[in-house]
């Protein structure tokens, strides 16, 4: 693919990302898309074939961004507990954004489409989040940071309080000081203390 094609396909992943923001992702045509990009129907599906594939392409460039602005906040001299709290930080305010956010779109996605594990992206990030704070639990633990016997198993039971967090913020509504709450809870239980 050129350069010409790559900027092309990119401003339409962009535009299609705008229209699931506001429409979720159920409710998103092709002829929606075509219309954010003002471009012609056959000029679409040179870059995709459905709805579908436009939003796997859509969360595939949400994780790499999300990655980048993450690992440029890192300081060299950063522990383990520092990046913790940072991603921890990070998560609260993607947590708390109101506007502007893909959480109901990946939902309906997902809740609708059943994918291969390989092509689940959502659970390629859970898993990798899975990871990274298992071994910034380990590293913890090694420089007497954190407190912990199964840092595989805390770090998953992390993950899920917020993706439990997640969806009660789209639902139910979670105020600043829940989500502080259930943070602080997970870092005591590393044995962090305030």
């Amino acid at each position: 693919m050129g350069e010409k094609s790559v900027q092309k396909k990119r401003y339409i992943v962009e535009k299609a990302r705008e229209v699931f923001v506001e429409k979720g992702f159920k409710k998103v045509t092709m002829k929606d898309i075509v219309e954010a990009c003002d471009i012609s129907r056959g000029g679409l599906y040179l870059y995709f074939e459905n709805t579908s594939q436009i939003f796997m392409e859509v969360l595939r460039m949400e994780s790499e961004e999300a990655d980048d602005v993450f690992s440029d906040s890192i300081t060299e001299d950063a522990t383990a507990a520092d990046i913790l709290l940072l991603f921890l930080k990070e998560q609260k305010k993607e947590l708390l954004r109101k506007k502007n956010t893909l959480t109901q779109a990946t939902y309906e996605f997902y809740f609708e489409n059943e994918l291969p594990k390989r092509d689940n992206i959502l659970k390629k990030q859970f898993d990798s989040a899975v990871k990274i704070i298992e071994k910034l639990i380990e590293a913890g633990v090694d420089n007497g940071e954190f407190i912990c016997e199964d840092c595989e198993g805390t770090a998953r039971n992390i993950m899920f309080v917020l993706e439990g967090l997640k969806i009660s913020a789209q639902t139910i509504g979670v105020t600043a000081e829940a989500v502080d709450r259930e943070i602080l809870y997970l870092l005591r239980g590393l044995g962090v203390e305030d």
